[in-house]
């Protein structure tokens, strides 16, 4: 069985990395835009599955991962900025705010979807602009959803954070994911692992 990632985050890759598991990584073509009146979460919930399932319709026979993440500030979904203009304009919505980060991801083989989301709930501190002009031009976080990255110096926009899993702020959660894979026979812990593709 190969394993593939359905996404061309370098951050989810570098996530999946952790677990020590051969796999592939491709980009699926899928509208990420919300659907009139859906929730950030099952913005989030849909698009994992979205991402899976198109990337599984080229691979029949493969065990695929999607995940998708949505952040939202007073129940609004807020994307990925793509410009410092954008993410200068969130970062400043967010400032002394809080907002919750849903990260899902779906694993499917074809025959069985097991899906889970993780909500972070982070607190952003009160900051300047001077503060935020100095994170965006280090860190450059124009592909990140909600502009915060966490991995690096983005931790320290936060007076707080809550989650169940540490890994899902970044874009994937592991320890959903490993739950998932034990599920479909893959224990990252070495019992079995799939076949590399050549």
């Amino acid at each position: 069985m190969t394993l593939i990632l359905a996404s061309s985050s370098v951050y989810r890759r570098e996530l999946l990395q952790r677990l020590r598991l051969p796999f592939q990584s491709r980009s699926p073509d899928v509208d990420e835009r919300p659907l009139p009146g859906e929730s950030p979460r099952d913005l989030a919930w849909r698009l994992a599955r979205e991402k899976a399932d198109r990337v599984l319709a080229d691979h029949p026979g493969a065990l695929v991962i999607g995940s998708d993440q949505v952040a939202a500030c007073e129940g609004q979904a807020i994307g990925k900025p793509g410009t410092h203009e954008a993410a200068r304009a969130q970062l400043q919505r967010f400032s002394g705010r809080e907002v919750r980060f849903h990260t899902a991801v779906c694993v499917t083989d074809g025959q069985s979807h097991l899906q889970d989301e993780i909500t972070t709930e982070c607190e952003f501190l009160p900051l300047s602009a001077a503060q935020i002009e100095h994170y965006l031009r280090t860190e450059q976080p124009y592909d990140t959803a909600g502009s915060a990255k966490a991995e690096a110096l983005g931790i320290a926009l936060m007076a707080r954070m809550r989650s169940d899993d540490p890994t899902a702020l970044i874009g994937l959660p592991l320890i959903a994911v490993c739950r998932m894979l034990r599920a479909f026979g893959l224990d990252p812990l070495g019992s079995s692992e799939p076949t590399p593709s050549a």
